[in-house]
C-alpha cells in the first residue's frame, strides 16, 4: 500500500487527506441521523395532537421538550409562541426551522466539495505524472523500451484511481445525506401547519384538522 502511495507522487497525500476528512464527516453524519431516527415522528405528533386538542398546552409543551430532533424543535417553538400574531408566529417558527436545517447540513457542504475535487486531484496526479514521463522519454532520445513507458502509466493512472476511489462512496454519502435533509425538512414543515391548526394560529381553532385527518392512515416522513 505504501509502495503505490509513494509511485502517485506528491498528488496522492492531499487524495488521503480528503479520504480521511471524508470518512470522518460520514461517520459523524452516520451518528447524527441516527440518533435523530430514534423518535417516533407520527407517534410524537398524535401525542402533541391529543394535549392539544384536550387544552394541555403545559403537557404538549413537556411532550416537546422530552423529544428530541428538528421536529420536536418546531412544536416546541409553535407552543411557545402560541400567542403572538400570525406573522409573528410564523417567523419564530422559521427561525428555528432555519436553525435546525443548518444543524441537519453540517459538515455536507465539506462533504460535496471532497466528492467533486478528490477526481480533479487524481487526474492532476495523472497528467503531472504523464508529463514526468515523457520528458524521461525525451531525455532519452526516444529510446525507450515499451515495458519502462508502460511503468511510468500505470504509476501516473495511480492518482487518477485513488481520486475516484475516494470520490465515488463519498458522492453516495452526501446524497443520501441530503435526502435525509430534505425529509427533515419537509416533517417540519408539516408539522408547523399541524401545530398552527391545533393551536387555531390565523383561523378560527375548530377548523384545524386532526392529525390523523391531515395526514392519512399511512405517513411516511422517511426520518
Amino acid at each position: 500500500m505504501l509502495e503505490f502511495i509513494s509511485k502517485g507522487g506528491v498528488v496522492m497525500y492531499p487524495i488521503i487527506l480528503c479520504s480521511i476528512v471524508a470518512i470522518a464527516i460520514i461517520l459523524e453524519r452516520a451518528y447524527h441521523f441516527l440518533r435523530l431516527r430514534a423518535t417516533n415522528t407520527a407517534q410524537f405528533l398524535l401525542k402533541i395532537e391529543q394535549a392539544l386538542q384536550s387544552n394541555k398546552i403545559d403537557t404538549a409543551l413537556k411532550e416537546a421538550k422530552v423529544a428530541t430532533g428538528p421536529v420536536a424543535c418546531v412544536v416546541q417553538a409553535g407552543i411557545i409562541n402560541r400567542q403572538k400574531d400570525t406573522d409573528s408566529w410564523e417567523k419564530a417558527v422559521s427561525r428555528v426551522g432555519t436553525k435546525e436545517l443548518v444543524r441537519l447540513e453540517k459538515n455536507l457542504r465539506a462533504l460535496g466539495i471532497i466528492a467533486h475535487v478528490s477526481p480533479l486531484l487524481g487526474l492532476l496526479g495523472t497528467v503531472t505524472g504523464m508529463i514526468k514521463a515523457f520528458i524521461k522519454i525525451e531525455e532519452l532520445g526516444g529510446r525507450v523500451d515499451a515495458s519502462v513507458l508502460a511503468g511510468g502509466i500505470w504509476e501516473a493512472l495511480l492518482t487518477t484511481a485513488a481520486g475516484l476511489s475516494v470520490a465515488i462512496p463519498t458522492m453516495f454519502a452526501y446524497h443520501y445525506f441530503e435526502g435525509k435533509v430534505d425529509n427533515f425538512a419537509i416533517a417540519m414543515k408539516e408539522a408547523a401547519l399541524l401545530i398552527s391548526e391545533w393551536l387555531g394560529i390565523g383561523k378560527p381553532k375548530e377548523e384545524g384538522k386532526s392529525y390523523s385527518e391531515h395526514s392519512g392512515e399511512d405517513v411516511d416522513y422517511g426520518v
